[in-house]
């Protein structure tokens, strides 16, 4: 049994460009290439770009950063593992989800349960909350991958049990992670991102 183990975490913050999946993927790679740490957590829909407003209507934006998950997901074959952000197609739905990859695999695909519509969030105009999703399965590259706000990952070098959450999911009473931590999580992760307005920058750093 593995006990008392620590796990070095690093927090990427990208340079992203909205819409550019190919540019956006060969930035996280590069990052995870370049890490010490065994995981790495990247921004909420770092892969297409927070702000893509009606893009992410588009198929050909979808199917991209599908691609670019599994681009990312090779490379952490020989390197940090990574949590990574990306739109999802699901049945009739898109989510906003995290996916964690490691040894060269996409290990769990988890879908963002609260969706925030206020202020300069408007995130319900795309994204459909992944509530009601438990042990589902969704099928990328022909690789079979757990799905749901339920699934919860390992550190294989560690032994560490790791429970993933969205941006708002954090700021709600009901937290995804409290039934993660119940469930037996003893590692986070939160992907987050914003929209850029004046005093973001200060509130962030604050924060």
């Amino acid at each position: 049994m593995i006990q008392n183990h620590m796990i070095k975490i690093g927090t990427c913050v990208p340079k992203l460009s909205v819409g550019n999946v190919k540019a956006n993927t060969e930035e996280i790679c590069a990052m995870i290439q370049a890490s010490d740490c065994s995981l790495l957590v990247f921004p909420e829909l770092c892969i297409t770009g927070y702000t893509c407003a009606d893009l992410f209507g588009s198929d050909a934006l979808l199917h991209q950063a599908k691609e670019g998950l599994c681009q990312i997901a090779k490379t952490t074959r020989d390197h940090s593992a990574a949590a990574v952000g990306l739109p999802i197609s699901f049945g009739n739905c898109l989510y906003n989800c995290a996916a964690l990859c490691a040894d060269g695999e996409i290990k769990a695909v988890i879908p963002k349960i609260n969706i925030p519509t206020y202020s300069e969030f408007y995130e319900s105009r795309w994204f459909a909350s992944g509530r009601d999703i438990r042990n589902a399965v969704i099928t990328i590259d022909g690789q079979e991958i757990p799905f749901g706000w339920d699934v919860l990952g390992e550190d294989d070098d560690t032994g560490a049990i790791i429970g993933m959450e969205i941006c708002e999911d954090l700021w709600v009473a009901d937290k995804p992670s409290t039934h993660a931590v119940l469930a037996g999580a003893n590692v986070i992760l939160n992907l987050s991102a914003s929209d850029e307005i004046i005093g973001k920058a200060d509130y962030r750093r604050q924060m």
